[in-house]
């Protein structure tokens, strides 16, 4: 069985993080291995959480793991709540990336804007931190703050979708997927970028209006799911587009507190297939 150690926050409350990858990982046959960033009593969509940063503890963790002489076939990396943890983590990849993949989503901001506490600096090591890896999943704001491009909400033609993507290979990984990507209305996906095979992909579904929250984290653990079974990258979009979708259409017509997130667990059997 392959083994995918995934690297970001655990909220207790509010499916994102750990709290989706990790049975979205395992329902896809692959063990997953959890390295806690932080704990939160819940995600920051909720007032005041509770949050207890777990920095010092990963250098103990991944010690242990080198002592005992842990390995993975690939590296999953999500939110990454400050510059020593991206250090750590760097060097965490350096150690242990081995055959693995390396799959980065370089969770930092939204709707044209970064996230709180995040900086300029911030951004640019990320990009540094983008280099690590061997797929890079960013959104569309993500692309163009490490790009150093305007943001322009969701005008983007096919001609400068491949430009972003070529340029976000640029960075270092060889393999790019750009979320949050429209073309025309009603319709709402992703596209990759291959520059090994130099093959663009566009995975579309249907647009429901509305936001929905833990939504990039579901993207991204269905893709580390499929690279890990041996998809390409083209199948691997799609799976991610189409599981996202069906997420979406589930739960839209709930009558419970949008911060909780979207019921991937209704439609998780669509994975075990």
């Amino acid at each position: 069985m392959k083994k995918i150690v995934t690297v970001q926050d655990i909220s207790c409350v509010g499916r994102c993080s750990l709290t989706v990858a990790l049975p979205i990982i395992s329902a896809m046959g692959v063990e997953a291995c959890p390295l806690p960033t932080a704990l939160l009593s819940t995600h920051t969509l909720y007032r005041e959480p509770y949050i207890r940063d777990l920095t010092d503890s990963l250098s103990e963790i991944t010690g242990h793991w080198k002592k005992i002489g842990a390995r993975f076939d690939g590296i999953y990396t999500g939110y990454l709540g400050s510059m020593r943890q991206l250090d750590i983590i760097s060097a965490f990849i350096d150690e242990f990336r081995g055959d693995g993949f390396v799959f980065i989503d370089p969770v930092m901001g939204d709707h044209g804007k970064l996230y709180s506490g995040f900086t300029p600096e911030y951004v640019r090591r990320m990009a540094q931190f983008c280099g690590k890896g061997d797929i890079i999943v960013p959104n569309l704001t993500e692309a163009c703050l490490m790009l150093g491009r305007e943001y322009i909400g969701h005008s983007y033609t096919k001609d400068d979708l491949k430009e972003i993507l070529r340029n976000l290979t640029g960075l270092g990984a060889s393999k790019a997927i750009l979320t949050g990507v429209s073309m025309e209305p009603g319709r709402l996906g992703a596209a990759a970028y291959d520059s090994d095979s130099g093959e663009y992909y566009l995975c579309m579904g249907d647009r429901v209006e509305g936001s929905f929250h833990g939504t990039g984290d579901i993207f991204a653990s269905v893709c580390v799911g499929a690279l890990a079974r041996g998809r390409s990258l083209g199948q691997a979009v799609e799976s991610a587009v189409s599981f996202t979708c069906e997420c979406i259409k589930v739960t839209v017509n709930d009558s419970a507190d949008r911060r909780s997130g979207v019921n991937f667990e209704k439609v998780l059997h669509i994975l075990t297939r």
